[in-house]
């Protein structure tokens, strides 16, 4: 199902702004989520992320700005939007002493459901999160997989209207990954509108309908994946890993566009130029690795704020 941009808004933040102290983790932001859109926040640790989606579900209080879910101010109806909202943080919070199935049905509870209603939404959602086997499972026998599944079932047990996702795969391997990323997939293709934070580009492209670019507190940049990329990092990029200092020196005198990534040297070639390029380097320096690639989210990250996304 495709977003409906012509309708009202299921998030509206404006000039939204959060101070610790002397340090201020978001500073100023604007920000809407369209009916059935998946957004990605993306940013490193400490962009302001998971302290942006902390304020939108009332966990951390706000210093200034507003903040609508579903057309409710948050500050005058925290109880009533909760309730129309899932929540997926980084912890680990399910009950160790409950089964599986228990956990959900302790959480349909606490949301108002019946005995029968939470039962069969608890059975529904380990079908559609593959953990039927695991039903009388203690969480203690569970694979780090399995517990983000789990808690991403819990957070549907009401059926909410918005979820929202704090970095969901963050520590998991990559098969554990996938299986998260078909899930939010399918959650997608139902309609359901969710907000994602990662610092994963491959992430944020795979899954998000847009992309908001977040550094220090600030968003830099907004919309789909690839018109960010055709817009901040068009092309082909010359990847070298492991480059000696000569090969920095070089550029350095060079027209080429290139910027340093860790223990990465990334150059922009001329439009169609790359392979030619590619050849000239590696015959030129001694590279551990070189590669010739197109330009990604991770390149417009570094393009705007001129450091590596995985720092």
């Amino acid at each position: 199902m495709e977003p409906s941009e012509a309708a009202e808004p299921v998030v509206r933040v404006k000039a939204l702004v959060k101070r610790y102290g002397p340090l201020l983790a978001v500073d100023g932001i604007d920000l809407d989520v369209a009916p059935g859109e998946c957004l990605g926040l993306l940013g490193p640790n400490g962009a302001g992320k998971s302290t942006t989606v902390r304020m939108l579900y009332g966990h951390t209080p706000f210093t200034s700005g507003e903040i609508e879910i579903l057309g409710l101010a948050l500050r005058r109806h925290l109880r009533a939007i909760k309730r129309q909202i899932g929540v997926v943080s980084q912890e680990d919070n399910l009950d160790p002493d409950f089964t599986v199935f228990r956990n959900l049905l302790v959480y349909g509870r606490y949301f108002g459901l019946g005995g029968r209603e939470s039962r069969r939404r608890a059975a529904e959602l380990l079908g559609f999160l593959e953990l039927e086997d695991r039903r009388s499972a203690r969480i203690r026998e569970l694979s780090t997989g399995m517990k983000r599944r789990l808690v991403i079932a819990r957070a549907l047990i009401h059926a909410p209207r918005l979820l929202l996702l704090d970095e969901p795969t963050t520590g998991l391997d990559p098969q554990a990954r996938q299986a998260i990323w078909e899930r939010i997939r399918a959650l997608r293709r139902e309609g359901t509108t969710i907000l994602l934070t990662t610092h994963d580009m491959e992430e944020a492209a795979r899954l998000s309908n847009r992309v908001v670019i977040m550094d220090h507190g600030r968003i830099l940049a907004v919309g789909p994946p690839a018109d960010l990329v055709a817009r901040h990092a068009p092309g082909e990029v010359v990847e070298l890993t492991g480059f000696p200092p000569e090969a920095a020196a070089y550029l350095e005198g060079s027209s080429l566009r290139h910027e340093v990534a860790g223990d990465r040297l990334l150059v922009h070639p001329p439009e169609g130029g790359g392979a030619a390029l590619l050849r000239d380097l590696a015959e030129r320096f001694a590279l551990e690795q070189v590669m010739l690639r197109q330009g990604s989210l991770e390149d417009v990250f570094l393009r705007l704020t001129g450091r590596d996304l995985r720092d």
